[in-house]
């Protein structure tokens, strides 16, 4: 793997301030320090404001992106992100034969780290992401897994930070599955101070594992973190509501029987209520309309559905810009 990476700004960009991250890859969310996200998070900011600063950021490096999911939001993020710091991306499509059936990963990463600068995963199970980072010595980045989706859960929060001005403190409920996204939105949020609720069906709670490492560190942040079965209970008070579908990628099988289980986890306009009339919407998306989240919440003016989306663009920007500027390892 690489080694942490030195933030070397680029003329005309906001700061001169040399700074790193203490990760050279980014496969958990549990990876990233608290100072770690406050870096992602200045360095998005700036980025957002004055792209042109970061035009030539990346020029001439190269980033493969290993696909076994379908994408709309990851692929092109990652994509203009790269093209416009000056940089070019390399679509790998293995969603017919998953990583490692036709080549062992060991061999895939190693042959990858002699021609690119870095490689992103999306793939299904999460030991083939952590595979590739051990066996490659440019910056692996996971572009979500069975298990994490940690770019998602960095643009929620960089989008919350923007409507609430801080983190700290800030009351958020996730009602659905207790899936990839529910454990990055609850390792992030439990680091940055969050007041964080999940209300789930019986059966569809949160790894029990991720769940220990997040009540610790939410008691070191002054945060908390709390489980339920009640989704009204659940977001009374939230400053924002969050869901998903009720289905992943590589369930379909079980989608009858899950839409029976989350019958009553809907977020429409009953559930928002109960939340209060400032709440705001959050989701993922693709949204399964009419299942996990009605018309009326999601094209509702408290939706943050959109802004979530263009900000994934932003913030995967200062990730790239943070972890492939250190170019490959000796």
């Amino acid at each position: 793997m690489a080694s942490p990476v030195t933030l070397a700004v680029p003329r005309g960009a906001a700061t001169r301030q040399a700074e790193k991250l203490t990760v050279s890859d980014l496969l958990t969310d549990q990876d990233l320090t608290c100072s770690d996200l406050e870096l992602l998070f200045r360095l998005t900011d700036r980025i957002k404001s004055a792209p042109g600063s970061f035009a030539r950021a990346l020029a001439g490096k190269q980033l493969a992106m290993i696909f076994e999911k379908p994408s709309l939001r990851t692929r092109v993020t990652f994509e203009v992100a790269m093209t416009s710091m000056g940089g070019s991306a390399i679509y790998l499509d293995e969603s017919r034969q998953r990583l490692g059936e036709r080549e062992a990963i060991q061999d895939v990463a190693r042959n990858l780290e002699r021609w690119v600068d870095g490689i992103v995963a999306r793939t299904f199970a999460h030991s083939t992401v952590c595979a590739l980072a051990e066996h490659a010595s440019v910056p692996v980045i996971n572009a979500l897994t069975d298990r994490w989706h940690p770019c998602q859960a960095l643009a929620d929060f960089f989008t919350l930070r923007e409507r609430f001005g801080k983190l700290a403190g800030l009351r958020m409920s996730y009602v659905g599955d207790g899936n990839n996204v529910c454990h990055s939105l609850m390792a992030t949020a439990a680091k940055l101070g969050v007041q964080f609720t999940v209300a789930t069906p019986p059966g569809f709670e949160p790894n029990p594992e991720i769940v220990r490492v997040a009540q610790h560190d939410a008691q070191a942040s002054s945060g908390s973190l709390r489980l339920c079965q009640d989704p009204l209970e659940a977001v009374g008070g939230a400053q924002a509501v969050y869901t998903d579908v009720w289905a992943s990628m590589g369930q379909e099988a079980e989608a009858a029987a899950r839409e029976r289980a989350f019958a009553a986890y809907q977020v429409n306009e009953t559930l928002m209520a109960a939340a209060g009339p400032h709440a705001l919407f959050m989701h993922c998306l693709p949204a399964h309309r009419g299942q996990e989240v009605t018309d009326a919440v999601i094209d509702s003016p408290r939706s943050l559905v959109y802004d979530q989306a263009e900000n994934r663009l932003h913030v995967q920007k200062a990730l790239l810009f943070l972890l492939l500027r250190r170019g490959r390892s000796a």
